[in-house]
């Protein structure tokens, strides 16, 4: 059996939240990712295992800065100096949007780095492609929309037959792939993308239409004896209890509050011909989010209600912390921030979310009822309810009208 060891979604410059570290001069968020990045690549060295796939997004945009490529660098090099092969698949934050321009990994295959392999392209890749492991890897690194459709030489016209266009293409290739496997060895599938039925953070479904999205189907083959995925940010098996295992193994750290409730993982797999065993590994140490919702309807104890909304002092320590507060926008002289934020001090950081609430019905004359009213003075009624401005409200009147007429046409 192989061993491999599966990561993605790394995301090493997230630093949207926090300070410098005054030693380092790093971010200190960033120092939170490169933490679990450590505790993945000191997982692999330990246990010597046979592969170390990550499955894309080393980074959140597609133009790091050097020093950020500089400490991804430093762990891959890690790796490639112990003598572990490493494949790096290329996500959508690492591409660039233009042709012909580098992506964020290329410099490994550039400088020829010893047993680290960059996967920008479908490829089917045999022991020969893998430093002599017994094993064969379909790869699929993320496909830009724009992209596929100049090089398949498809009609832009109507994105859903677009989409159709490319899932049937890559359905094919990926069949095609699996009829030239050596049945006798293991296969692994991995892919930067969403897959049919995979669950978003926040548990919100993927939905057919709004981007390539992989049917189910074709990475739950049984021709397969793992699915290496990438992209979505929840840890999820999406074929529990049976084989392959498709995994995403989530986000090494959280990126957002989005992800205030998931833990986070890498995944450590024992993959062989017709059976493989996943065990998920639970990175410590992930800095804790904390989001508290709070509507005031009273003015009686706003103070205390404030505080009460957040957890205790020592329950925020390091922690990013966010309080979303809904209020009669009248209430505001009322709302004392000075003593929240004291409150939530020892927080990492603190978000206040002011959302003032203004009185919104508007009456109607005496006489008149709703249904007496057409439906585009039924829109400029709830606009004028939500205060916006009048060159707006005509601007969109002008529009609904078409909008109505066009529909009676039809």
């Amino acid at each position: 059996m192989i061993t491999l060891l599966h990561f993605a979604d790394a995301h090493i410059d997230m630093a949207n939240y926090g300070r410098h570290d005054p030693n380092s001069g790093l971010p200190l968020r960033v120092i939170d990712f490169l933490k679990s990045l450590d505790t993945i690549v000191d997982t692999a060295i330990d246990e010597k295992v046979d592969l170390v796939l990550f499955a894309g997004d080393a980074y959140k945009d597609r133009s790091p800065a050097p020093t950020f490529q500089r400490e991804w660098g430093r762990r891959i090099m890690r790796l490639s100096r112990a003598g572990i092969p490493v494949l790096l698949l290329v996500g959508n934050h690492d591409l660039a949007p233009a042709l012909g321009r580098a992506h964020a990994l290329e410099t490994f295959d550039t400088l020829e780095v010893p047993r680290v392999r960059v996967l920008d392209k479908p490829a089917l890749l045999k022991p020969e492609d893998l430093w002599d492991l017994p094993l064969q890897v379909l790869a699929l690194p993320w496909i830009s929309r724009s992209g596929i459709v100049a090089a398949l030489n498809l009609s832009a016209a109507d994105p859903s037959l677009v989409y159709e266009q490319i899932e049937e293409r890559l359905t094919q290739l990926i069949q095609d792939w699996l009829e030239q496997v050596d049945p006798a060895l293991p296969v692994i599938f991995t892919a930067h993308a969403s897959v049919q039925g995979a669950q978003y953070g926040g548990e919100r479904t993927v939905m057919l239409g709004s981007d390539l999205v992989l049917p189910g189907s074709l990475v739950k083959d049984p021709r397969l004896d793992y699915v290496a995925l990438g992209h979505i940010h929840k840890p999820q098996n999406l074929n529990e209890n049976a084989h392959p295992p498709v995994i995403y193994p989530g986000s090494i750290e959280r990126v957002d509050f989005g992800e205030v409730a998931d833990d986070k993982f890498f995944v450590v797999a024992r993959v062989g011909r017709g059976k493989t065993e996943v065990e998920w590994r639970r990175l410590v140490g992930i800095r804790p989010f904390v989001e508290r919702y709070l509507s005031l309807e009273s003015q009686d104890g706003i103070a205390q209600k404030l505080r009460d909304a957040l957890p205790p002092p020592e329950q925020v320590e390091g922690a990013i912390v966010r309080l979303v507060l809904e209020y009669p926008r009248e209430w505001e002289s009322i709302i004392d921030e000075t003593a929240l934020r004291e409150h939530a001090a020892a927080a990492f950081e603190f978000q206040l979310i002011k959302r003032p609430q203004m009185e919104a019905r508007i009456r109607l004359p005496e006489g008149q009822g709703v249904g007496s009213l057409t439906p585009i003075e039924l829109l400029e009624k709830y606009w004028q309810s939500n205060h916006v401005e009048t060159d707006e409200i005509e601007a969109l009147k002008q529009l609904a009208e078409r909008l109505v007429q066009e529909d009676g046409e039809g």
